[in-house]
């Protein structure tokens, strides 16, 4: 097992990505903590893990509030006295619409979940993290992390701002012993993109890709667990697209 007894928190975790990224965790030996806003899927979660065998538990949290997430890790502490992984997922869209016509509401509830948000959970794991002596952060991108998502200028520059905060953190603490990468994926087949996308809409998205299909959560879990575990020990700052080939053309 590639995480055996290492103390991990995914935010986010109540669905989709994020869900997929905390079972692969479990799945590894790894005890996980599972954080979402949405308190009935994030308990679904953790029910999947401990049904299979793993180790899981709940802990409720806006990841666009500072106190949240300090009160977060605080708890994790409290039941294990360590956090070794940490995986920042939780993320939004936002509304729909050209620069000029944004909602200024939009735009401030964007860059306060996507990237504030990423922040402030940086900000008090990276503290603990020091006192363990180490550990690995993986903060969820998107590919509008390096191309534009037009209509949606919250989204691109909140994921652009990601992948810097990743690099600085990077640079910060590489003599620490704390690593930190970003994952872009590109168009995952989830619930999110089931409730805003047509069958017709996501064939004609799947097909900009060169695999000329979506992406599973699974396969994004997948390289967040290597990015997490020790087999990536020399890989910090970097920035992993995982789109089927969406961005290589």
């Amino acid at each position: 097992m590639l995480l055996k007894d290492k103390v991990a928190v995914v935010s986010g975790a109540g669905s989709g990505i994020g869900r997929a990224i905390a079972e692969a965790y479990a799945k590894e030996g790894a005890k996980v903590v599972v954080t979402d806003i949405n308190e009935a899927h994030g308990q679904q979660t953790v029910n999947t893990i401990t049904n299979a065998g793993g180790e899981a538990f709940f802990v409720h949290a806006d990841s666009s509030k500072a106190e949240d997430n300090k009160n977060l890790v605080a708890a994790i502490v409290q039941k294990y006295g360590r956090l070794d992984i940490a995986c920042n997922n939780a993320g939004i869209g936002g509304p729909a619409a050209p620069t000029g016509e944004y909602p200024v509401d939009g735009w401030d509830k964007v860059i306060a979940v996507n990237l504030s948000g990423v922040f402030y959970a940086c900000r008090y794991q990276l503290e603990q993290m020091e006192k363990n002596g180490g550990g690995s952060i993986v903060n969820i991108a998107s590919i509008h992390g390096t191309v534009a998502a037009p209509m949606s200028p919250a989204y691109t520059a909140s994921k652009h701002g990601v992948v810097g905060l990743t690099k600085n953190i990077a640079a910060e603490y590489g003599q620490k012993n704390i690593r930190c990468n970003a994952v872009g994926p590109g168009y995952i087949a989830t619930p999110l993109l089931d409730d805003n996308l047509t069958d017709d809409m996501k064939k004609g998205i799947a097909a900009k890709a060169s695999m000329n299909r979506l992406g599973t959560p699974q396969e994004v879990a997948d390289l967040v667990v290597f990015l997490s575990s020790d087999k990536s020990s020399f890989t910090t700052g970097s920035y992993f697209i995982t789109d089927g080939g969406y961005t290589a053309v």
